[in-house]
């Protein structure tokens, strides 16, 4: 693949270069921050336009003749939110034009007028943004604006468990979405056990989620691509801000270096849980015993970037984040002159880490370059201790003998992966009609599935045992490459296409994996502002996640394709239509088929905590498929913004050894999704935001028989839905919970101050406290029969917060 691309670019070059023409390249950037915008849209007005990359670089070709000052070219710059920007100069050689927008909420009247920018003339589809400022308005689970619990109002996604941050895209597994922080790869996006996600939106400028017609630039996972670009820091002036929540605090602060040259910013986030919950957690410590109960978060992010000229551009980034739990008991007992002290303490820990170096070179102004090298790692510690002290008077019985002891026992389970990278990236843009993008990249992966570590130490009399045993799955290294070839192509003002080609390979235990990966995406102009698309995409993942549940617990474990358990593969097919509508209304409606091979997933019984057999024996290997309709009806301008989102879809797996081979409905299988977002600008200080979301019951297991009548009852969120004698299985997945639907309200006030703007937010969750499904578990009755009892998770909850922003 790598011949077949130094091949083919000088025939791209010899062939783009015949004629005469000019480049119009350059930066589009915030005017009051200097932060790159992304996919600003740069229009001319004889000759098409282009957009802005993901690091707010364009590159417009012109050809033809030159023109004087008299007969200038007229070019324009918009970007959603801020306020178009026209320029008239003559075109006589090439010429570097950066240009600064500023933000509409900066202006006393915007007309918004931005066709260019709209979802019919986009030719990729299946792709999804939402900004920072929209997640600040959403209402949100105790008040903490939450990134990807808003992603999960669109339409193909879904959450899973209630309040979890986990991702399901299109039918698939959270281990199948490509999560990208700076172009890093985040393993573990969860804290809180799966109930809010580690990025911060403080510190985040740009998100965007790809479900299907993947770009060939991306590779290594089935489901989608999520990319999340964080700020770079302003370049005009010191600017920060700063919030308080019912279960956590952030701050950041951003400002240059050398003003317009270089920035930084650095921001923080940690949970107060530990001092607020703490006495009521330690309620559950018996009268007898002293302990503790402690957990708390973290998020740290920093990055500096700095402008070495006017060609290259330097950045550094890190994200650091980390949960920390802990359980403490001290028990101390004397019976029959017989004193037992015994103390055990549990400690849990994980975390991610990514670092990321990165230079921008523009080689010339149709060439422009992004070189990349970054770490990842994340791991996962359990730490269990026991102790007992047993001390008596001494005698010649033997049982008081043994009364006198010391017992010592420590077991110590670590689990991890860590990742080394390198990437090179280049676009090279000839005309109008060609965008061309190619790279290459290696990964080298280490792999810790599992290990645990047992210390023991035990005293009896005159006996003395000690121990110290390593047990687990050994570690695992492996080579990821890939290179790849895309052109955004658009050989007609109707038609336009993006044709790409990814090649990647896997190097573990001797084995060496490769697939070829042909990917397109079509956009047709039925008329003026009808589209009609259609995408088609292979991907190949190397990587797999064992997981017992679906809330993004820790002990959920990443192991590599080996020579026992091949990589993962799928392949999905899209067609859809996009429509703009009057006053910034755009509607999309698309159809989507995906097959999925080699899934993993856990044998009946087995879990990750038998650390004795290999966790290649533990699983079974099948397949999936998913299919359904999304539509997207959203309001970008005007006072009223929001959008509602519909899903229809079914999602299945199948394994041989798992439902007697039969098909059954994955767990997050839902027919119907629905989710209506809305954010209303009263006036220029106050804002309401309103989410209402419904979806099918989630599927579930239950053995069956013959049961009564279901029967009513609540006792503090509990409600008993059925109840039998005989238990019987009846398939895999075969029952559904209720449906689940939810209402969520938010009132944002914001004041100007000297200093800067001080913003209020009250919100409810759950606002007419709906008794959701959690979970159903059996219980027994007091005659010894059977009943499954539902438990609901979270009530109507209200939160408030308090923020302040200064500059």
């Amino acid at each position: 693949m790598l011949r077949l691309l130094l091949v083919l670019l000088p025939v791209f070059y010899s062939t783009f270069s015949l004629a005469q023409s000019y480049t119009l390249s350059g930066y589009v950037r915030d005017a009051q921050t200097g932060e790159p915008l992304i996919q600003a849209t740069v229009i001319s007005s004889t000759h098409g336009g282009t957009t802005t990359n993901r690091y707010g670089y364009y590159s417009l070709t012109i050809p033809g003749v030159e023109t004087s000052a008299a007969d200038s070219l007229q070019l324009r710059f918009s970007y959603v939110g801020y306020a178009p920007q026209t320029l008239r100069l003559p075109l006589q050689e090439d010429i570097i034009i950066n240009v600064e927008l500023t933000a509409s909420n900066l202006l006393e009247e915007v007309i918004v007028e931005a066709p260019e920018a709209l979802v019919h003339q986009r030719t990729q589809m299946s792709v999804l943004s939402i900004t920072p400022e929209q997640v600040a308005r959403m209402p949100a689970l105790l008040g903490e604006a939450d990134v990807l619990k808003s992603l999960q109002l669109l339409p193909g996604v879904q959450s899973g468990n209630e309040g979890t941050a986990g991702l399901y895209v299109r039918g698939g597994s959270p281990d199948q979405n490509l999560i990208l922080l700076d172009g890093v790869p985040v393993y573990n996006v969860s804290h809180l056990f799966g109930f809010f996600s580690v990025f911060n939106p403080s510190s985040v400028s740009y998100v965007e989620l790809i479900k299907g017609g993947f770009p060939a630039r991306y590779g290594g996972r089935l489901s989608s691509v999520l990319d999340i670009r964080m700020k770079e820091g302003n370049m005009k002036q010191f600017a920060g801000e700063a919030s308080l929540g019912i279960i956590s605090g952030s701050a950041s602060i951003e400002g240059p270096i050398i003003k317009d040259r270089a920035s930084f910013i650095i921001s923080g986030r940690r949970t107060y849980l530990d001092l607020i919950a703490q006495p009521l957690l330690n309620e559950f410590v018996n009268d007898d015993e002293e302990g503790q109960v402690n957990y708390y978060f973290y998020d740290l992010n920093a990055k500096v970037n700095a402008r070495l000229g006017k060609k290259h551009h330097l950045y550094l980034s890190a994200y650091a984040g980390q949960d920390e739990g802990a359980i403490s008991d001290e028990r101390s007992r004397l019976l029959e002159g017989v004193q037992t002290n015994s103390r055990d303490n549990f400690d849990l820990a994980w975390g991610n880490l990514t670092t990321a170096l990165r230079w921008n070179y523009t080689i010339a102004p149709r060439w422009f370059s992004n070189t990349t090298l970054t770490y990842s790692r994340y791991d996962y510690n359990n730490d269990v201790t026991y102790e007992t002290i047993r001390s008596g008077n001494l005698t010649n019985d033997i049982e008081a003998a043994l009364d006198s002891a010391y017992n010592f026992s420590r077991q110590r389970y670590r689990s991890s992966i860590e990742d080394w990278a390198g990437r090179v990236d280049v676009n090279f843009t000839p005309n109008p009609k060609h965008d061309i993008q190619f790279g290459a990249s290696a990964i080298h992966h280490t792999f810790n599935p599992g290990a645990v570590n047992y210390v023991f130490d035990t005293l009896a009399s005159d006996d003395v045992i000690a121990g110290d045993t390593l047990l687990g799955s050994a570690i695992i290294e492996a080579w990821e490459t890939f290179v790849y070839l895309e052109d955004q192509w658009q050989p007609s003002p109707r038609f336009g296409m993006n044709l790409g080609v990814h090649a990647s390979a896997f190097q573990v235990e001797g084995e060496t994996y490769t697939s070829l990966q042909p990917r397109v995406s079509m956009r047709y102009l039925l008329a003026k502002s009808l589209a009609l698309k259609a995408s088609y995409a292979q991907m190949a993942q190397f990587i797999h996640l064992l997981t017992n549940s679906g809330l993004g617990l820790p002990t959920d474990l990443w192991v590599p394709a080996t020579e026992r358990i091949r990589p993962q593969r799928a392949w999905q097919a899209a067609v859809g239509l996009a429509k703009t509508l009057r006053n910034g209304l755009q509607v999309s409606l698309e159809g989507y088929y995906k097959e999925m091979d080699n899934l993993l997933e856990y044998r009946d019984g087995a879990d990750f905590l038998n650390i004795e057999e290999d966790w290649q024996d533990k699983v079974v290997v099948g397949e999936g498929r998913s299919y359904g309709a999304e539509l997207l009806v959203e309001q970008r301008a005007g006072k009223l913004t929001g959008w509602v989102g519909y899903t229809l879809s079914w999602t299945d797996r199948q394994f041989d050894e798992v439902n007697f081979g039969e098909r059954f409905p994955f767990r997050y299988d839902r027919r119907h999704d629905i989710s209506v977002t809305t954010s209303y600008q009263w006036t220029s200080k106050l804002t309401a935001s309103a989410n209402w979301v419904f979806g099918t019951g989630q599927a579930i297991t239950l053995p069956v028989s013959s049961y009564d009548p279901i029967e009513l009852a609540d006792f503090y969120f509990r409600d008993v839905v059925s109840e039998g004698d005989v238990e019987e299985i009846r398939g895999r997945n075969g029952f559904r919970m209720q449906p689940y639907h939810r209402l969520d309200v938010n009132i944002q006030h914001s004041k100007e101050k000297k200093w800067g703007e001080r913003v209020w937010t009250i919100g409810i969750y759950n606002a007419y406290n709906r008794r959701n499904p959690f979970f159903i578990d059996r219980d027994t009755l007091p005659n010894r029969r059977k009943q499954f009892v539902q438990y609901t998770l979270f009530p109507i909850l209200p939160a408030i917060s308090y923020k302040l922003r200064f500059e």
